[in-house]
């Protein structure tokens, strides 16, 4: 396999991209896919796979595009998840790749070998229907240990890559375990460190996805992730959606500090300063950087 054939995945590669939450929505239920549009999510992602089930499949990938449709013009940004099976899979790209889709969800990724032969089915399909190569880019879900060592290989895998998470109930079932903070820490972190060098969007929490009923500590959880590094989670319930646009916001007094460091530096500057004081405490290029990155929030 050439480079060329792997791509090269640009550190820009989730410049336009800013999910703070991704909203699954069982894409055969009309009455969650109607109403998906109004819950304030940043992306909306239609799925396939886990919340379908087999019987279900068919009619959720004919009623895809209708659906993909209706949400569009709604405003919506669009994902569509996919299962991993290879009969499976066929079927869903063939339904997915379509106008309107911003990204494919792609569960269970294990290597840089399979994303490449997924982005080329992609362009395939993208060529044969007259969409733009390449415009249609993949969310990886990291849910198995065997991805763990291959995790900087698979977030330099392809240039339609833009973000990568751990699946937390997935990755603790595959080693015998529960979605407990312990067990998700470390696998976490590392998906998070792998996205960073690759460029992309680090999605994700310290914690189980299905636990909703607690929202304080969920919003606990949303922050911790936050100050981590995470960019966004995806969410499965409405009500975490308005927990997580807040929480991957940085709040009012970061970005105060942001301006203040911003404005110090360009002082700094005019007297060949490489290093200043902000608030008492030291600033150089790092503390600029994270202080020029948070102001990328700001409206």
């Amino acid at each position: 396999m050439t480079a060329s054939d792997m791509g090269e995945n640009p550190s820009n590669a989730s410049g336009k991209h800013r999910w703070r939450s991704l909203l699954f929505v069982p894409a055969h239920l009309p009455k969650f896919v109607d109403k998906a549009h109004t819950r304030g999510a940043d992306a909306l992602v239609l799925d396939l796979e886990d919340a379908v089930p087999w019987v279900s499949k068919a009619e959720a990938r004919s009623s895809l595009a209708g659906s993909i449709t209706r949400l569009r013009q709604q405003g919506a940004s669009v994902l569509v998840r996919v299962n991993n099976g290879l009969r499976a899979l066929s079927a869903d790209l063939d339904a997915a790749i379509v106008d309107g889709v911003e990204a494919v969800v792609l569960p269970k990724v294990e290597s840089a070998e399979w994303i490449v032969a997924i982005a080329e089915e992609m362009l395939m399909l993208e060529q044969e229907r007259g969409l733009p190569p390449g415009e249609i880019r993949l969310v990886v879900q990291i849910e198995t240990p065997t991805a763990l060592p291959r995790l900087h290989a698979i977030a330099s895998a392809h240039s339609r890559l833009v973000a990568m998470a751990l699946g937390p109930e997935d990755f603790s079932a595959s080693v015998g375990g529960q979605p407990m903070p312990d067990l998700l820490l470390a696998p976490n972190l590392a998906v998070l460190f792998a996205a960073r060098a690759g460029g992309l969007l680090p999605l994700g929490f310290i914690g189980s996805i299905g636990e909703f009923a607690d929202l304080p500590r969920f919003r606990d959880t949303a922050r911790q992730a936050r100050e981590l590094g995470f960019a966004g989670a995806f969410a499965i319930h409405p009500a975490q959606v308005a927990i997580l646009n807040e929480e991957f916001a940085p709040p009012a007094h970061e970005l105060e500090w942001a301006r203040r460091v911003v404005a110090a530096e360009e002082a700094a500057r005019s007297e060949q300063l490489g290093a200043f004081t902000v608030d008492g405490k030291m600033v150089d290029r790092p503390v600029i950087l994270r202080a020029r990155a948070l102001l990328s929030f700001d409206p």
